[in-house]
Order: C-alpha cells, then structure tokens, then sequence
C-alpha cells in the first residue's frame, strides 16, 4: 500500500507515537493527534513528515474539525488509525460509574467520533482505510477490566458490524488486538503480564498487517491464541482461570490511572 496521509489518535505516547514513527518512515505524511500539544510537537520534530492535530477525541464537532483542516493542510485521509485509549482499572470493590463511562466515552466514543468525521469523504470517492484499535481484552471480562473490557468488546462488534458494509465501497476496515505492550499504561499493572512486547515491535506488527489490509491484526499471536481458548471455554473453567492466573496480587493500582497523554 501507498498512504500519502494518514491520521493517527492517540499518538503523543505508547503506541501511538511508535506508529507515527513507523508509518513516516513509509514516506506518507501523517496527521498525530492527541490532547497535549506539547507532546506531539515534540514527536512533530523527530521527522518532517509528521505534523500536530491536538484534539479531544470524545468531542465529536472537533474531531469532524480536525479531519477537515487534515484535509486542507495535507490532502484525502488515505488511513486512519483512531488508537486513543485509556485505562482505568476497576473491579467490584471500586466499581465507578464515572469510570466506566470515561472509559467508553474514549475508547468506543472516540473511535465512532472519527469514524464520523472520515467516512463520508472515503465512501464518497470510494477509497480509504479505517484501523480500530482494539484489545485482546476484548474477547472476554478480565479481572480489574470492568472499565475497559467492556469498551473494547464494543469496538470489536463496530468493526465486524461495518467492514461487510464498507466493503461495498471499497473502504477496507482493520480491527487491530494488541496483547500486552511494554507502555507508562500497562506499568500501574500488578498482575502477570505475559508476552509482553515493546511498543516499537507493536508498531511494527500493526503496520505490517494494514500494509497486508488484514482485517484482524492481533499480537503476539499466543495471547490471542489464549483469549480466544479462554472464550470458549466452559465458564467454571474460564473463572478459574481468571480468578487463578490474572486477579492482580495487590490493590496498588485500584484506584485506577489515566493516561495524561492521550
């Protein structure tokens, strides 16, 4: 595949900043975005090819604003990648509804904001490609994930529910399902964390798989593997496993952190 621009949420840190990188190297011009400007003028100056979109993603008029002036400055959208996310852990003894619903208001809300804000141009030339970031939380409740599973099992059906649609106008859909990546997110952690990659060998993966425009980009392959066993298992069998392997081993991060970044 050949972008000449793309925009990518999410991007002042983690993954994010790892795939503005990674995609500049391609030679397309890519649009980043996140909240704190200052952040992403500094990744603007790592290469030229990058340039800062500050933006709220879970405020729709603004995303609708920025893919516009994206436009203006730089050209058509050829890829998005809306990975904005957040993550605050939560269980049943600190059960939160603002958390919950801060949580889906980025994680899902952003994500449909953007789809908003892109898919009128792409479906009226008939081009383009959208990219979800999802996670391998997704396929089933994890323990401190009643936050953030729930977000992520939402952008998964979103992108099974549009990609036949799309695909009618020729707009190729990607879900992508990241594992375990080594970010200021993931290290609040407290509990195992297997198969944990860096975020530049994320990055690497996801664009592999769009250049490929595979529909399911999930990685490493071994926590998918598991999820998607741990799914299907009987649900005495499933919770055992849950409450044996991945129930954190303190409340340290209970009480839940944002990231400032995105």
């Amino acid at each position: 595949m050949t972008w000449r621009c793309v925009w990518i949420t999410g991007a002042s840190s983690g993954i994010g900043r790892e795939l503005a990188l990674r995609v500049a190297r391609t030679g397309a011009r890519v649009a980043a975005s996140a909240r704190t400007a200052t952040a992403l003028e500094d990744l603007a100056r790592l290469d030229p090819l990058i340039s800062a979109y500050p933006v709220d993603v879970t405020n729709t008029a603004d995303m609708i604003a920025t893919a516009k002036r994206i436009e203006a400055d730089i050209g058509p959208i050829d890829l998005t990648i809306f990975n904005a996310g957040i993550w605050k852990p939560m269980g049943a003894s600190r059960l939160s509804a603002e958390a919950a619903q801060q949580s889906m208001a980025v994680n899902y809300g952003g994500i449909v904001n953007g789809l908003e804000a892109v898919l009128p141009a792409m479906i009226a030339r008939e081009a383009g490609h959208v990219a979800l970031v999802s996670s391998v939380a997704g396929f089933a409740g994890l323990p401190k994930g009643a936050a953030y599973g729930p977000t992520k099992a939402a952008v998964i059906n979103l992108a099974e529910s549009l990609a036949p649609d799309l695909a009618r106008k020729n707009v190729q859909v990607s879900l992508i399902r990241p594992g375990f990546v080594d970010t200021h997110m993931t290290r609040v952690n407290t509990f195992s964390m297997p198969f944990m990659i860096p975020a530049d060998e994320a990055a690497n993966r996801i664009v592999q798989g769009l250049e490929a425009r595979k529909f399911e980009i999930t990685f490493p392959w071994q926590m998918g593997l598991l999820m998607k066993l741990a799914r299907r298992a009987p649900y005495p069998i499933y919770f055992w496993i849950a409450k044996t392997f991945l129930t954190p081993s303190s409340n340290r991060a209970a009480d839940g952190t944002i990231n400032p970044d995105l």
